[in-house]
């Protein structure tokens, strides 16, 4: 831990109220940004993606039940895998306690997957997660919201992830995306991102952004290094 020079009570403040006065024009600045996503153009949905879950076969209309937003978490978790991705669970350990306040606000939320669901079903179990995760092996929602490639795609260098051509993770990656309903039931996209743009959901690494160590993550191998599945800390 990096140790900073040791002050008086005063001295403190007078650095704390410099801090303070980043950190309003930070807010105003992310207010401005929040309000700048929330005015981007929509495309309507006229795919008739069907996922398979818990529940059924499900259309992504079924999904927002009776609210008019839908938030989507693309969960890494491929065909065969016995495990999802680590760094997804990260977030979706965050989900469950915020369901109620989403839909108090009408907006529902669900995870998908491009395994077929009774491949990740034991896992979701294992985890104790209770918020619905659907499958969509059977359509290609997640290669058309470019959290999936094909081999093929890959090896041609036929890839745009995070909105950038010939980036990827892998064939399968993390993101977030936004759809409304407006009320003669159609679908429409309202808002994606990925990467570093996942920061803002991650309550857990906000308050690391708050200790002197912050996530002590700059020696690491790589910035998840030191994560694990929720069971599997000591």
């Amino acid at each position: 831990m990096n140790h900073p020079e040791v002050v008086d009570r005063q001295t403190w403040l007078a650095a704390r109220l410099e801090l303070l006065a980043a950190e309003k024009a930070f807010s105003r600045a992310r207010d401005a940004l929040t309000r700048q996503r929330q005015t981007l153009p929509w495309v309507r949905v006229d795919e008739n993606y069907q996922f398979e879950g818990a529940a059924g076969n499900q259309s992504l209309a079924e999904l927002f039940g009776n609210r008019s937003q839908l938030i989507v978490q693309h969960y890494m978790y491929a065909p065969g895998w016995q495990e999802g991705c680590k760094s997804c669970a990260f977030w979706a350990d965050q989900f469950d306690p915020a369901l109620p306040h989403l839909a108090a606000r009408d907006v529902a939320f669900a995870a998908v997957s491009q395994a077929p669901y009774t491949d990740f079903a034991p896992f979701k179990k294992r985890m104790g997660w209770q918020f619905p995760w659907v499958s969509s092996a059977a359509n290609s929602f997640s290669n058309d919201y470019l959290v999936c490639y094909s081999p093929d795609q890959i090896a041609a260098g036929d890839t745009f992830y995070n909105y950038t051509r010939g980036m990827h993770y892998g064939e399968h990656a993390p993101g977030i995306s936004v759809f409304a309903k407006d009320g003669d039931g159609a679908v429409y996209h309202t808002y994606s991102c990925y990467a570093r743009g996942l920061d803002m959901l991650n309550g857990a690494y906000h308050l690391l952004d708050l200790v002197p160590k912050g996530r002590d993550e700059a020696d690491l191998p790589a910035s998840m290094a030191w994560l694990k599945l929720h069971d599997q800390y000591e």
